[in-house]
């Protein structure tokens, strides 16, 4: 169990947050959702201890051990994959440590030999026999093959190391489990094995995350951070989002009928206080009055963008023809003899594990990138609109959001294009800020204007949802089940391809698997798992 105790923090003369007093308990997985920038990563730090409180503390049962998910992607660059996972559990990592320096003395000592034994002792009272296959089972969940097992940190990319860190974290059963965006940088293989293992975990789960199908699998209850305050829901994400709802809806009927009553006691008192015979009554009327208190209903810091996809043309039948594209990037065949045809009510969601060929796709249908065989050939009445799953050369100038957005517009207007940017909640004098000094968030909602502003009828949009807060993605996932083009799209969360795609494309090895499903029936069908193994044994279909 761990309690946060009457915490404050202030950053100057804000207060992120204002005598929190809350409790996580053992067999519960809470979901800690809240607007960006509610302070759900910094309370996360608090709990970890790595942030100190201005006022407060927190606290731990006795004996117990917290493991957090850590950030920092090269701070085990000079380990071994393997020893970076078993350094989750701190305790065991330095007995074994300790134990090899010992036999690895050529001067063993009688004291040694007593300290060793000692080690040894508390080395199998942490399971230290079974660390390494618990680690390799982690590991290999996650999508890390047993090839890169004893392979250095340093050798691994970036989405790797990510997934070490997140065995890192699960590894030895911990106590409490601390985890911050979990699912970033996961592909949905992965995302699933997760949810099964924190479904399974009994202890203590604290999780931040904007993928709300995730918060839906895994939450028994929600941690809402909103105005400083932190309240408690039990049950999952939808539950919360139903419940606070409600509680809106009921505070605003009660307040309602107390503004009713309000009315008719004035009118009454106005009425007759001066009449004598029914003076007694208008003083009991007034007491009555006093007594009415109204609700006091705060709109949530929740800000949604309003994102609306208007193409300028009307999309025709034929859309875009791929042919044999094939790719091979540093003597790997990324791509191979792929080939398919979109039609002109496709919105196809690109799933698997491997990225690296949706991205070289997407590039080489916009130009980007030239495929080594292989052609394409979009329709005469489609326009693009791309979101690129890197766009740091978009940024990399002096512009003012206004001005780099306006290069987009059709409409040469400062009013016309600041409309776009308000609606994606740049207010005021956000249009003057230099593009190259926003924040990830910003630098997405950037983007997205951009691809409103264009009027594109298909939008081909690479891991869209990375840096977004919920409310954001809400708003995304919405716009794209009502824009009436195509869209061809990478993305994780695994809501925002069910809800949105009516066709499914994988990777595996450089083939493509194409089927003309929804995400969940694609799954579930027998015949994309047989097809995948088969591709993983042979790198063919049989």
């Amino acid at each position: 169990m761990i309690c946060a105790n009457n915490v404050t923090l202030r950053i100057g003369k804000k207060a992120l947050f204002e005598d929190v007093n809350i409790k996580f308990t053992p067999g519960n997985c809470y979901g800690l959702i809240g607007a960006n920038g509610a302070g759900k990563s910094t309370f996360l730090k608090i709990l970890s201890g790595q942030l100190e409180p201005s006022k407060g503390d927190v606290t731990m049962s006795p004996g117990e051990r917290l493991s957090f998910l850590e950030q920092d992607h090269f701070k085990y660059d000079a380990y071994t994959v393997m020893d970076t996972v078993i350094m989750g559990n701190e305790r065991l990592y330095q007995i074994m440590k300790e134990k090899d320096a010992i036999y690895a003395k050529e001067d063993f000592t009688e004291e040694d030999g007593i300290k060793a034994s000692e080690l040894e002792g508390e080395f199998a009272e942490l399971n230290g026999w079974e660390a390494e296959s618990d680690a390799a089972q982690l590991l290999n969940g996650l999508g890390i093959d047993t090839e890169f097992h004893y392979k250095m940190m340093s050798e691994l990319m970036g989405s790797q190391k990510v997934k070490v860190l997140l065995a890192k974290a699960l590894f030895g059963n911990p106590d409490i489990l601390l985890l911050d965006e979990p699912t970033n940088h996961l592909d949905l293989d992965a995302i699933a094995w997760l949810e099964d293992f924190l479904i399974d975990f009994e202890n203590t789960v604290i999780v931040v995350s904007h993928d709300r199908y995730f918060l839906n699998k895994v939450c028994t209850q929600i941690a809402d951070i909103d105005y400083a305050k932190i309240q408690l829901y039990a049950g999952n994400y939808d539950f919360w989002y139903e419940s606070s709802q409600l509680m809106i809806k009921q505070m605003k009927e009660a307040n309602k009928k107390k503004e009713e009553k309000i009315k008719e006691l004035q009118e009454f008192i106005q009425r007759f206080s001066a009449n004598a015979s029914k003076s007694k009554q208008a003083t009991s009327r007034k007491r009555a009055l006093e007594k009415i208190e109204l609700d006091d209903i705060r709109p949530s810091s929740r800000k949604y963008p309003y994102i609306d996809f208007r193409p300028f043309r009307e999309i025709g039948n034929e859309v875009l023809s791929v042919e044999g594209l094939t790719k091979t990037i540093d003597g790997v065949k990324v791509l191979d003899d792929v080939s398919f045809i979109i039609n002109h009510d496709d919105k196809v969601a690109f799933v698997g594990a491997d990225e690296f060929a949706k991205t070289t796709l997407f590039k080489i249908l916009t130009g980007e990138m030239e495929p080594d065989s292989g052609t394409f050939k979009w329709g005469i009445t489609t326009s693009q609109a791309y979101f690129p799953k890197d766009s740091t050369a978009e940024f990399d100038c002096e512009d003012t959001i206004t001005d780099w957005l306006m290069q987009y517009s059709t409409e040469k207007d400062v009013t016309y294009v600041r409309g776009f940017l308000g609606r994606m909640l740049f207010a005021g004098e956000d249009g003057v800020k230099k593009v190259k000094v926003l924040s990830g968030g910003e630098k997405v909602r950037c983007l997205l204007s951009k691809m409103m502003i264009m009027g594109s009828n298909v939008l081909i949009l690479d891991e869209p949802t990375d840096h977004l807060d919920m409310e954001s993605i809400t708003a995304l996932n919405n716009g794209l089940i009502k824009f009436p083009g195509v869209a061809l799209f990478a993305c994780r969360d695994h809501q925002f391809v069910q809800t949105t795609a009516n066709r499914i494309m994988e990777f595996v090895n450089g083939k493509l698997i194409d089927k003309i499903t929804t995400y969940d029936e694609y799954l579930a069908s027998d015949e994309m798992a047989r097809k995948r193994q088969v591709y993983n044994a042979f790198g063919e279909e049989q």
